[in-house]
C-alpha cells in the first residue's frame, strides 16, 4: 500500500530540516515522497543550495503525512494564507501532521496546535504558546496525530520515531542501521542545557534580528486565530 508523504519546500528552508527526514521517509514501505512548493521553480535554502520541487500545492494529491520543516524562511510563511490554507486542507485527511524545527510555528499559525503539546528549535520554543500549544523540550513530541521534532538534526530522530509509529520499531531500527545513524558529536554543545550560558548568549545574540522578526510574525499570525 502506498504511503504518500509531502514535505513543504519554501525559500529560506533549512535543508537539513527537510533532507534528514527525507532520507528516512524514502525508506518507508510503499513510500512516495514529494517536495511540495508553490510552483516548480528551484527553491533556494537558507544556505544557498537550490532544490527542485516535485509537485505544487495545486497538483498535490491527498497525503498520508505532511511535514513542515523550518528555517529562516518560516517567518514569511506565518502569515501566508495560501500556504496555511494548503496545510489546513491536507491536515483534514492525513494520518499524521508533522513538523521539524520551526516548522511547528507554521502548524501553529494554521491553527493546528491549539491544546497540543509540541516542540521546536530551542530558540523559538516559547513562541508555541502564542498558538495555544504547550511547549515541550524534546527531540520528538507526540500528541494524537500531531508529531513535532526539535531543531534541525532532531529531524532524523523524529523521522525514525515516525517510522516506528506508522510501521514498527523493527523497521525504524533497520532504517537507522542502514543509514548508519550512530551520532557521537565531538562536543557537548548541542543543547542550551549542555552548551553553557556564555555560548547560549552568544548564539542568541547572533540571531537577534531574525528572532525579533519571527516574534512579530508569530504575534500577527496568532491574532488572526482569535
Amino acid at each position: 500500500m502506498a504511503f504518500h508523504i509531502g514535505l513543504l519546500l519554501f525559500p529560506g528552508v533549512t535543508q537539513l530540516d527537510m533532507t534528514g527526514p527525507y532520507e528516512v521517509f524514502t525508506k518507508f514501505p510503499g513510500a512516495r515522497v514529494d517536495l511540495v512548493a508553490k510552483d516548480l521553480q528551484p527553491v533556494a535554502t537558507d544556505g544557498g543550495m537550490r532544490i527542485l520541487p516535485t509537485t505544487t500545492f495545486a497538483d498535490c494529491p491527498a497525503l498520508d503525512l505532511i511535514c513542515v520543516p523550518g528555517g529562516p524562511g518560516v517567518n514569511a510563511l506565518l502569515n501566508d494564507e495560501f500556504v496555511l490554507d494548503f496545510i489546513r486542507t491536507q491536515a483534514k485527511g492525513v494520518r499524521y501532521v508533522t513538523s521539524v524545527c520551526t516548522g511547528a510555528l507554521v502548524l501553529g499559525a494554521a491553527g493546528l496546535l491549539a491544546g497540543k503539546r509540541a516542540t521546536t528549535h530551542w530558540m523559538s520554543r516559547d513562541m508555541l504558546a502564542a498558538f495555544g500549544a504547550t511547549p515541550v523540550n524534546g527531540r520528538t513530541v507526540f500528541d494524537g496525530n500531531i508529531i513535532t521534532g526539535g531543531g534541525v538534526t532532531a529531524g532524523i530522530d523524529f523521522a525514525l520515531a515516525v517510522a516506528a509509529e506508522a510501521f514498527s520499531p523493527d523497521l525504524a531500527k533497520s532504517i537507522q542501521l542502514g543509514i548508519e545513524y550512530d551520532p557521537k558529536p565531538p562536543f557537548e554543545a548541542g543543547s542550551p542545557e549542555r552548551a553553557g550560558p556564555e555560548l547560549v548568549a552568544r548564539v542568541r545574540a547572533a540571531a537577534t534580528s531574525r528572532q525579533a522578526e519571527r516574534l512579530k510574525a508569530v504575534g500577527a499570525a496568532a491574532a488572526k486565530l482569535k
